[in-house]
């Protein structure tokens, strides 16, 4: 079944040559030229994704996105505008928008991001169908995701999940949500029904490490006053989730190697071997690869771990999900304290975007924990954020905007959807521009020298960038 698109553009040309576009790629189309009856359309035939242009006739374009989200939350929305900027593109984002892209048209820019819109959808409606068919509740963890990074975790977790007993490494930063992907793992999987056990190797010694894996009996060690089943024994047909495996000790890493290879394990002081069908879950912020180098960790452990590595990346790289996690945590946090924030400003959130988030979603919580505890709001305000936050957005404004728009572009490799150059471009003229008449009190005579443009380019710029201080 063909995915169906609505293009929504009150300009003839654009909408009937992007719906050409669309129909060569495989797409079911239909179009309008106003929000009216856009709205009818969605009503009608429920599209998957709706391209909507920001200047519409009868209904402004960000009226027709709040509309469709209310009522259709599965639909993806994708801005497409002559206008844009930050502030359009994070006031659209905040109410639901997938993306934004800017006329003219690249046309494989927005094939790749309908693409993408899609792939995003249809994986959160798999992951809301599988919660329901194993009648989970994941509300309290699981925040449905536009990053295209996490989408693919996703679809690795669905596959690894439907495996019986592959082995899964997860790395990431502290506070990244690594254990809700090894929760996923299980719950997703046929194991579901049986135990998952979890144990962090860093906050337990060698000893109560190695009594709390493989157990011990009677007599093992002077504690040792009864037989203990370890987790190994009570996690049989299960899952064992180990945290932190990069701070396990040598000694333990040889014995658990043999766990991986044959399933089998002796408890402490004894001389029986148990075997046992458990799936091995391992989490770590460390460098493995790199522990293995310095002869830290066990080469012949790391590769067993590493069947299925899963790689999540930090918060500062996925940005575009930020909106939705501070929206579950506004809600999650209004029930405990009895608060009725609702939404968040503008000028919040690109505060919120411009932090380097170094405690990852765990910062993040916390943050907004704290907020909805103290304070006494509907819309999460500015001066409701940590000085932290507020600290760096000073020192942005208090350098050159103009070099940290250039720094930003720059900062990072370019991606398969590559960079709005354009709009850079014409954001830094701008900015320029807006800053020599500023220092030239509007004399654009004065502004043009600073600028070194004589004054009739200067004054075409201005016209051209309808600009206005």
């Amino acid at each position: 079944m063909k995915p169906v698109v609505l293009l929504v553009d009150d300009e003839n040309t654009i909408r009937m040559f992007l719906e050409k576009t669309l129909k060569d790629d495989g797409y079911e189309t239909f179009s309008a030229a106003n929000g009216t009856d856009a709205l009818q359309i969605v009503e009608k035939e429920l599209p998957d994704l709706v391209i909507l242009d920001l200047k519409l006739p009868d209904i402004n374009g960000m009226e027709v996105l709040e509309k469709i989200k209310k009522d259709y939350p599965e639909i993806t929305i994708i801005m497409l505008t002559a206008f844009g900027d930050i502030k359009t593109a994070v006031s659209a984002m905040r109410r639901g928008a997938f993306d934004f892209i800017t006329k003219p048209v690249n046309l494989e820019q927005l094939l790749f991001v309908v693409e993408k819109g899609l792939d995003s959808q249809r994986i959160n409606r798999e992951l809301i169908n599988l919660r329901r068919r194993v009648d989970l509740d994941f509300g309290k963890n699981y925040v449905p995701s536009t990053s295209d990074k996490m989408n693919k975790i996703y679809k690795t977790v669905k596959t690894v999940a439907g495996s019986g007993t592959t082995t899964v490494l997860i790395q990431g930063e502290s506070g990244t949500g690594k254990e809700i992907i090894a929760n996923m793992i299980h719950n997703f999987s046929k194991r579901r029904d049986k135990a998952f056990m979890e144990v962090n190797c860093a906050s337990l010694p060698e000893e109560l490490l190695e009594s709390e894996l493989f157990g011990h009996e009677r007599g093992a060690f002077t504690d040792a006053k009864e037989r203990k089943r370890g987790l190994l024994e009570l996690t049989n047909n299960g899952t064992l989730f180990l945290d932190e495996i990069g701070e396990m000790s040598k000694t333990i890493q040889v014995k658990f190697l043999r766990v991986l290879e044959k399933m089998t394990f002796r408890r402490v002081g004894g001389t029986k071997d148990l075997s046992v069908d458990v799936r091995i879950i391992s989490a770590t912020n460390r460098d493995l690869e790199e522990a293995v180098e310095k002869n830290e960790f066990r080469k012949d452990l790391y590769y067993r771990l590493k069947v299925v590595p899963i790689n999540i990346p930090p918060l500062r790289e996925r940005k575009e999900d930020l909106y939705n996690f501070i929206k579950h945590f506004l809600n999650r946090f209004n029930k405990q304290f009895n608060k009725n924030f609702k939404d968040i400003s503008d000028e919040a959130f690109e505060a919120i975007i411009q932090y380097k988030w170094p405690g990852n979603i765990r910062e993040l919580k916390n943050a907004v924990e704290r907020i909805v505890l103290l304070e006494d709001d509907e819309v999460l305000k500015i001066e409701h954020l940590p000085s932290n936050i507020t600290d760096n957005i000073a020192r942005i404004d208090g350098k050159n905007k103009i070099l940290h728009k250039i720094e930003t572009a720059l900062s990072k490799p370019f991606t398969e959807e590559g960079v709005p150059f354009e709009d850079l471009i014409k954001s830094l003229e701008r900015d320029l521009i807006r800053k020599a008449m500023e220092e030239s009190d509007n004399n654009q005579s004065r502004a043009s020298k600073l600028l070194r443009l004589n004054r009739d380019k200067l004054r075409y710029r201005l016209k051209n960038l309808d600009f206005t201080q």
